[in-house]
């Protein structure tokens, strides 16, 4: 006897009877009727277990790209067989990275299928003229039916395959329209199993929602083995990949480029340029070696301590945890008797980055320090390390590895927390000041004139 139930099209619910409202997702009349009898679907792989003895580990080697900065964020390549979503916001340059990359791969590693549902062949050929990308060997195709899409995969067999964008892809038997939630997992769910069974590195670039994520249900996300994020501010030319989800590598790895004219373009030195046009005697500015993954960055806090001519005052954070803002006026007015009750207080990252970890609260209380004393920091000054409620410092990851970059940068001391002078390399590259407090550490950084 046939078995039937009813789900959403718009986010997969499922139920053995049919409601009006879905529960899952509140939509109105979304439930449909479908035929579960069925035994299995057409794409799912036939598989059967193995003794893991019995597994050959044969390593099948990374797809190396000319973009060193997208290798690293990919743990050192693309794996074949792996499904890479990239997310970011409209404009950020996901086409064009990719479109880079597809056209360099098409030069060294075999053809390259660049499926759009968004643009037309001719369009793609106009971005590629300006960026000055080779034609050879990139195959482009405007077509947004799943099912003609892996036809046209069969039968030119590409060493990788990118799809722009997974919302505008559909299944005939998947139900809803394109974009929708359930339309997005049937789509990736059948991507995925087609890049498992043929060793068949896939790219998707998904749209993000107002609030920074990448549309669509998260279970898309747990689908696919890798999720970078193109991030940049529209007013800065600095564009940040970051890996959030890595199966095959480190997370949290972040790539730098620089976009202009000619499409994305590598940045050597990050630290160095996000350090370019900082002044030596500028009030509230510390710089901070923090880490980004495995990479090492020096970057500039900035912090504005003025008085309010309101009687609430504000706090404003940019590329900060506006949490870890708070704690830090905190402590300073707690623990140091530093007057901050009456300051608006605005704290800034320059460059755009974003800075998640603790060992950045020393540099961000003596920009606040600094700005409201007005004196400035020296210059040659790289300062780290956790502030704790008690107002006293603690160690951060990863000493040495930071003390080197602010060494090649020229800088010539370093303030950390006491106990970690045991983890200082000898002979250290910089000079080294300690504190136990940040207390201490104000008296040492900013003496008064």
């Amino acid at each position: 006897m046939s078995e039937r139930t009813f789900f959403c099209r718009e986010c997969g619910w499922e139920s053995p009877k049919w409601l009006g409202r879905c529960p899952g997702c509140q939509s109105w009349n979304s439930l449909v009727e479908k035929d579960t009898s069925k035994s299995t679907p057409a794409w799912v792989m036939e598989s059967h277990p193995q003794e893991m003895k019995d597994i050959t580990s044969e390593a099948m080697p990374r797809l190396i790209t000319p973009f060193a900065e997208f290798n690293r964020v990919l743990g050192g390549g693309i794996v074949p067989g792996s499904l890479i979503l990239v997310g970011g916001d409209p404009g950020v340059g996901k086409s064009t990275l990719l479109l880079q990359v597809a056209a360099a791969l098409a030069d060294g590693q075999g053809k390259v299928l660049y499926v759009s549902g968004e643009e037309s062949g001719h369009q793609i050929k106009l971005r590629a003229e300006r960026l000055g990308l080779p034609g050879a060997g990139l195959y482009l195709l405007t077509e947004t039916r799943l099912e003609a899409i892996q036809g046209h995969i069969d039968a030119l067999v590409p060493a990788v395959v990118i799809v722009d964008s997974i919302q505008t892809v559909y299944l005939e038997q998947g139900g809803g329209p394109p974009g929708s939630p359930g339309q997005l997992r049937e789509c990736t769910l059948r991507l995925m199993q087609w890049a498992k069974s043929r060793h068949l590195p896939i790219f998707l670039v998904g749209h993000v929602t107002k609030e920074g994520i990448i549309a669509g249900p998260k279970m898309v996300e747990h689908i696919v083995d890798v999720v970078l994020y193109l991030e940049g501010e529209n007013f800065s030319s600095y564009r940040l990949l970051r890996g959030v989800k890595n199966r095959y590598g480190s997370t949290n790895e972040v790539g730098i480029f620089e976009i202009g004219d000619g499409g994305l373009v590598e940045v050597e030195n990050p630290s160095q340029v996000l350090l370019a046009h900082r002044g030596e005697k500028t009030t509230g500015s510390a710089v901070v070696p923090t880490l980004e993954g495995t990479r090492p960055l020096l970057v500039e806090l900035q912090a504005l301590a003025t008085p309010t001519p309101f009687g609430l005052p504000r706090r404003t954070v940019n590329g900060l945890d506006l949490s870890r803002l708070l704690l830090m006026i905190a402590v300073l007015t707690k623990r140091v008797g530093l007057p901050l009750s009456n300051q608006d207080i605005i704290a800034s990252v320059v460059g755009g980055l974003k800075i998640g970890e603790p060992a950045a609260d020393l540099g961000l209380a003596l920009a606040i320090a600094s700005s409201l004393r007005d004196v400035p920091l020296n210059p040659h000054l790289v300062v780290m390390g956790e502030v704790g409620l008690g107002g006293e410092l603690r160690g951060v990851s990863q000493t040495a590895r930071r003390l080197t970059e602010a060494a090649k940068l020229g800088f010539q001391t370093c303030l950390i927390p006491s106990h970690l002078r045991d983890q200082v390399p000898s002979p250290p590259p910089l000079k080294i000041i300690t504190a136990d407090s940040v207390a201490t550490a104000i008296k040492q950084a900013l003496p008064r004139s």
